[in-house]
């Protein structure tokens, strides 16, 4: 039983996946035509989410609604909001030969019209299996407010690709890397080194290049968030201000993330961020060489009956 109004699972499907070469969200990855969202709406519904915002382009919306209508859609509310390049202050005008979307803040922002509760903020093409939602969802029910949301991280070793590097947010917390995110370092080229120096460990390098070794169970962050409704003030707000700074200095390629506002919370204290660990593992086509794994692990699970051949 939910003690808030019932919460939002907003799923960011707007992008493409240019490393794999093609629109990820909507490849099929069963026999039955599921995609990697549909595990994660089952997955949500399961956990008790009834409602569902899917950020999409305008350019996929009747082949991205008939698919939702014939699965997810039976059983939950669903609403859409449109990733618009154009959609951006009146103040401000799109650059000359700007065709790159704003970013994952931009797109959550596409959705500040329907949102009217506390909201969680997920992927469209990644996996995070439901203890990751029934842990968000407790949390938007029992715990959210103006002050404290919250985030769902990982264990780094959960989170790779056989096929190569990926990138990962290294979270920092108060409680060593587990209570009150202190921090979110981006990494590159994450992986398990398979020879060389570091074989058997996990490396990744920041911002400034710098190499780090990184432990095993160290929380990283998957873009699974819990936020309260009043953090999208926080979305608009931050847009503005870093709309001016991508204009001034990247004006064809700069991007307005999620992170940012988050970043600047943390920054002034304004609000906290529980961290919340699933031990689940992690799986997503981030290769196209991922997919065959992520189509047999599927099938096992649905074989297991972990999950019904029938999703919905």
């Amino acid at each position: 039983m939910c003690a808030a109004k019932e919460p939002i699972l907003v799923i960011m499907a707007a992008g493409m996946g240019s490393r794999y070469g093609g629109n990820k969200q909507l490849d099929p990855i069963t026999e039955q035509g599921d995609i990697i969202m549909d595990f994660s709406l089952y997955d949500a519904w399961k956990a008790g989410f009834k409602r569902v915002c899917f950020i999409i382009k305008k350019d996929f919306e009747e082949v991205f609604k008939a698919h939702i209508k014939a699965g997810a859609g039976k059983v939950m509310e669903t609403y859409y909001a449109f990733q618009d390049i154009n959609d951006i202050p009146e103040c401000f005008e799109v650059p000359e030969g700007r065709t790159k979307p704003w970013g994952t803040g931009h797109a959550v922002l596409a959705a500040r019209d329907i949102i009217d509760a506390p909201f969680a903020v997920i992927n469209a093409d990644d996996y995070y299996g439901r203890i990751a939602f029934e842990l968000c969802y407790d949390f938007l029910c029992n715990k959210a407010d103006a002050s404290h949301n919250c985030m769902v991280g990982f264990q780094v070793e959960n989170t790779l690709s056989e096929n190569g590097g990926v990138s990962r947010g290294i979270c920092h917390g108060t409680e060593g890397n587990t209570g009150l995110l202190t921090d979110i370092e981006e990494h590159l080229d994450v992986k398990r080194n398979k020879d060389g120096e570091h074989a058997g460990i996990i490396t990744g390098h920041n911002s400034a290049g710098v190499v780090h070794l990184i432990e095993d169970g160290t929380p990283v962050s998957m873009n699974l968030w819990g936020f309260s409704q009043e953090f999208m003030d926080k979305v608009k707000a931050g847009f503005a201000t870093q709309l001016s700074n991508i204009i001034e200095e990247n004006p064809l390629k700069g991007e307005y993330y999620l992170p940012h506002p988050i970043s600047e919370q943390l920054r002034t204290g304004e609000a906290s961020y529980e961290i919340l660990t699933s031990g689940d593992k992690w799986f997503g086509v981030t290769y196209k060489e991922d997919k065959p794994a992520v189509v047999a692990k599927f099938a096992e699970l649905k074989a297991s009956g972990f999950y019904p051949i029938d999703l919905f």
